[in-house]
């Protein structure tokens, strides 16, 4: 009996690229977010931009979780 068990996800090459861009999106733009959260207001508004940027991109990781929940995969 392991205590971590292994994880035996897909084989199939579209699937587990599909996995892969959904965690580095999600971690990316929640990163992304805290930077523009902590750096300086400019009046250009370039700190608005970045968190903007950040947020869409963890809501379609969310979203691509929704569509990989969705797929019959291997």
């Amino acid at each position: 009996m392991a205590f971590i068990k292994k994880y035996n996800g897909t084989t199939d090459v579209r699937l587990l690229r599909m996995e892969r861009w959904t965690w580095i999106l999600i971690y990316g733009g929640l990163l992304t977010s805290m930077l523009s959260y902590f750096m300086p207001a400019t009046p250009e508004g370039d700190v608005n931009v970045l968190q903007i940027c950040g947020l869409l991109a963890v809501a379609v990781g969310v979203a691509l979780i929704a569509v990989r929940a969705r797929l019959h995969g291997k």
